[in-house]
């Protein structure tokens, strides 16, 4: 435990590209119950593209409000900025990163989005519907892609109403993505960063039912945690040209690095 309080607490760098952060969930007995807990896991890119874990945090259910207890703990460790965020879309997410970065963009997880329209649909008519939804948001331009759902309202908007009003309340959050270029589009777009480590957690916990306690959670994630960050040996592919294109726009948050 003293080594992972060091690691929990160590410091951050100043500015990260990209920050994804989602939680995962496991059983652990408390007071003689067996409740559900929320690992809250964070992934920063930083602007050198290299990636790093910045630290776990075990609560009681995923909240913003929790969220907002993380950030403002990464602020403590030295983080002034982040260029632009990567979350699902729980409720009061966008309100918690504002009130501790208030100048970072956020970029909803599209896959998250996809999912959450199609558990209002009905089995029967999901794949005709995922078919007319994907030119939303594989559009060329945010322009193109409102167009795109403007079509697609017209085709699904009678049926399902509240798919498209999911779509055009985030959107402001969703559409982040079309101002860049496809190589910083490929890594915001999604929370799949995040998600690919949580499924390398999976494989190493899924043996575990129920966790006797936070701490014995805490030590398995840690351990395995480590493990996973020995790969991450290399910087992001093209990171030289996601950085210049950054630089471009978003120059005062950059430039002091490129120095």
């Amino acid at each position: 435990m003293p080594l992972i309080r060091d690691w929990q607490s160590r410091p951050l760098q100043k500015v990260y590209a990209a920050v994804f952060l989602d939680a995962i969930h496991f059983k652990v007995k408390q007071e003689g119950h067996i409740v559900n807990k929320a690992a809250y896991m964070v992934i920063g890119i930083d602007l050198d593209g290299c990636k790093d874990v910045l630290g776990m945090w075990i609560g009681e259910h995923e909240t913003s409000k929790f969220w907002l207890t993380v950030l403002n703990e990464m602020k403590n460790r030295g983080v002034e900025d982040i260029l632009i965020c990567c979350v699902d879309n729980l409720t009061g997410f966008s309100e918690a990163i504002a009130a501790c970065f208030p100048d970072t963009e956020i970029q909803k997880c599209i896959v998250h989005q996809i999912r959450n329209s199609i558990r209002y649909v009905s089995y029967k008519d999901t794949k005709k519907l995922l078919k007319d939804l994907k030119p939303v948001y594989t559009a060329a331009s945010e322009d193109a892609g409102c167009a795109a759902l403007d079509e697609f309202e017209a085709l699904w908007g009678g049926i399902y109403p509240l798919v498209v009003q999911s779509w055009r309340q985030n959107w402001g959050e969703l559409s982040t993505f079309f101002k860049y270029p496809p190589e910083i589009r490929k890594i915001i777009y999604t929370t799949n960063m995040i998600e690919s480590y949580h499924r390398q957690l999976r494989k190493v916990t899924k043996g575990k039912s129920v966790f006797p306690t936070d701490e014995a959670l805490l030590k398995m994630l840690y351990l395995v945690t480590q493990d996973v960050m020995l790969k991450w040996t290399g910087r992001i592919h093209n990171w030289g040209q996601i950085l210049l294109q950054l630089s471009v726009f978003l120059p005062d948050k950059v430039k002091s690095h490129l120095k």
